[in-house]
């Protein structure tokens, strides 16, 4: 008897703004193991570069997400449900906060600051996890999200973003948790820093970014290639043991005590 085809792999990669945003790198590698994906936008002024960068690759298409709105996360999901049956990897990799909050004294955050960046940061990963459960289940899929080491250490600047990857990663527990016996696993990357458009909006990041590269063991930037071969390896059968765990990308910068 011919052994029967292996099912195409799925997964939706959420957060490409850009042709350097780590999510991007992340898509890429997928594609490059055959995964059919979905990419997201959140807003008109995004859905043309997102499908420009979705047309380099086979097998992509795009769908629009505003995490900030519930009846967004669930129209998303209810699309995807039309297209396909199951869904083996789920990669959250968004995340902001008002560019004012990031710089500066941190007991001057203010309540509204405070609430977008927790809820854009960290609630959207249980809220998008819960709306796509039903299509991961099938596939006893892996969600992945994007953390840093500001959500363990105090970081120059990174002040309310930093609490919110503390919330994210403990989210991601909660998740992994509870959704064990379901046979999906959550796992957390954690890069070092990387020159994205992002990472540009936090005061002082040039120099973080230098003294990452000196003081890091493998002294060397880290890249979206690097974090999207980590990706690939979290959602791949290899690491069907692993869950609730923070993977550190960052040249072993994670472990330095200076």
């Amino acid at each position: 008897m011919k052994e029967e085809a292996a099912k195409t792999r799925r997964a939706v990669v959420t957060g490409v703004a850009n042709k350097f945003s780590i999510a991007w790198g992340i898509a890429r590698s997928l594609a490059a193991r055959d995964y059919e994906l979905c990419l997201t936008y959140p807003d008109e002024r995004l859905q043309p570069r997102v499908e420009e960068l979705a047309g380099s690759l086979s097998n992509t298409f795009v769908l629009p997400l505003n995490v900030a709105e519930d009846s967004s996360i669930e129209g998303f999901a209810e699309e995807l449900s039309k297209r396909w049956d199951g869904l083996d990897c789920l990669v959250h990799s968004i995340a902001y906060a008002k560019r004012e909050e990031l710089g500066g004294e941190f007991i001057d955050t203010s309540r509204d600051g405070f609430r977008i960046a927790l809820d854009i940061s960290a609630y959207s990963l249980i809220a998008l996890t819960r709306a796509c459960l039903p299509l991961l289940e099938n596939r006893r899929g892996v969600v992945l999200t994007m953390s840093y080491l500001g959500g363990t250490r105090v970081i120059p600047n990174y002040n309310i973003m930093g609490v919110a990857k503390a919330a994210l990663e403990m989210a991601a527990r909660y998740l992994a948790r509870d959704l064990g016996e379901k046979g999906v696993r959550v796992n957390i990357i954690s890069p070092g820093p990387i020159k994205t458009a992002a990472a540009r909006g936090i005061s002082g990041f040039t120099e973080i970014h230098r003294l990452f590269v000196e003081k890091t063991p493998l002294h060397r930037a880290i890249t979206i290639e690097d974090v999207g071969e980590a990706a690939a390896y979290l959602a791949s059968d290899a690491a069907r043991g692993i869950t609730g765990t923070v993977l550190f990308i960052d040249g072993g910068h994670h472990f330095l005590g200076v």
